[in-house]
């Protein structure tokens, strides 16, 4: 559960944060694929990366009673970028009106045993309003260190979508690639066309 302790700062804050908004692109569509530009490499090293049935069985554990919809949208993240070599279990509350700020915590799941407690915080720009909670899943990939999750993270445009009544939407940096699964809908895909930054601390600060 988060522990900020002041959760009307963040709905206070996105009211004062001046962004245009726009319409976010979204289908329920599965066959709907990346095109080249933002095609997510694929990981399929089993040594090294998580097998479908492992990363539904932790999301089906974590999000609870929308299991149907949690594995949905995982086969849909492996039918666009394969298998991650991690996942982030975690939650997060969302403040917004047109613009909105982001804040959440949770733990980085490698397949080499290794776990890392991380934080993330960003702004957000489309429809979203009020203030909200929800539960996130993030698969993760090509990642070797959990170091490596500790940077900002873009959201690729037109890669928003909605699987089994989960949010969808994908993200980048250099290196690595993020696919986060969120409950919700309308709230959950204003991330996509921000950014996350994930530190070690938690902190107020989005940017």
């Amino acid at each position: 559960m988060i522990h900020f302790k002041h959760r009307s700062f963040i709905a206070a804050g996105a009211l004062t944060l001046a962004l245009a908004a726009f319409a976010m692109p979204a289908t329920v569509d599965p066959a709907l694929a990346y095109s080249d530009q933002t095609s997510v490499p694929m990981a399929q090293d089993p040594a090294t990366t998580f097998s479908i049935s492992e990363v539904i069985n932790a999301g089906q554990r974590f999000f609870g009673a929308t299991t149907k919809g949690v594995a949905q949208a995982v086969e849909y993240v492996f039918s666009q970028a394969g298998r991650p070599s991690g996942y982030i279990i975690g939650e997060e509350a969302a403040g917004a009106f047109i613009g909105g700020l982001r804040y959440g915590e949770g733990t980085l799941y490698l397949k080499n045993g290794t776990r890392r407690k991380v934080y993330w915080q960003g702004p957000s720009v489309g429809f979203d309003f009020g203030g909200d909670g929800a539960r996130s899943l993030v698969l993760v990939y090509n990642i070797t260190s959990p170091n490596q999750i500790f940077d900002r993270f873009v959201g690729i445009e037109g890669s928003a979508y909605v699987v089994g009544g989960l949010g969808i939407n994908f993200q980048s940096n250099e290196h690595l690639k993020l696919a986060p699964i969120r409950t919700g809908i309308g709230a959950r895909l204003g991330a996509s066309v921000g950014y996350l930054k994930y530190t070690s601390r938690p902190t107020w600060n989005p940017f």
